[in-house]
């Protein structure tokens, strides 16, 4: 599972020229699902996403996280993430799940951001969206939840 996180100033969310959501301060996650990617990977993801500490303290250094500062998220589908573009010009998405699983574990994940006392909006899924956003800083990081398990 492939989670992009912005920290914005404001986002919002657009789909056939109709605003379907929207957030202030806080974090944009682009969300990817491989078709391997099981509660294991969302958990990793949502307890990452939401205790980075990339919102700034008194002193201007990164030391809060988006529990700590009161912030929102904004979720949203992106299978885009697991585009593979390591042969040719057109990227293959081999890695992606199918939609049907990987509505399965984008589900899942706004429920394990709901258990958080923070706002969460989401994007359509499977739906072409125009995402808006101020990103802030910028500040822009990704979150491999496979990636953990050649750390470990």
């Amino acid at each position: 599972m492939i989670g992009l996180i912005q920290r914005v100033s404001e986002a919002e969310t657009w789909v056939n020229g109709e605003k379907i959501s929207s957030i202030g301060k806080g974090i944009v996650l682009l969300v990817g699902v491989a078709g391997d990617d099981g509660p294991g990977d969302v958990s990793y993801l949502v307890n990452k996403t939401v205790n980075m500490r990339i919102f700034s303290d008194e002193k201007g250094h990164l030391n809060r996280s988006l529990l700590e500062v009161g912030g929102e998220i904004l979720i949203v589908s992106q299978f885009t993430l697991l585009g593979d573009t390591r042969k040719g010009r057109r990227p293959s998405f081999t890695r992606a799940a199918n939609q049907e699983e990987a509505e399965v574990i984008y589900r899942l994940a706004v429920k394990e951001l709901n258990k958080y006392s923070i706002g969460v909006k989401e994007g359509k899924f499977r739906a072409m969206m125009e995402v808006k956003l101020t990103n802030d800083g910028p500040v822009t990081l990704i979150i491999d939840s496979k990636a953990r398990k050649k750390l470990c």
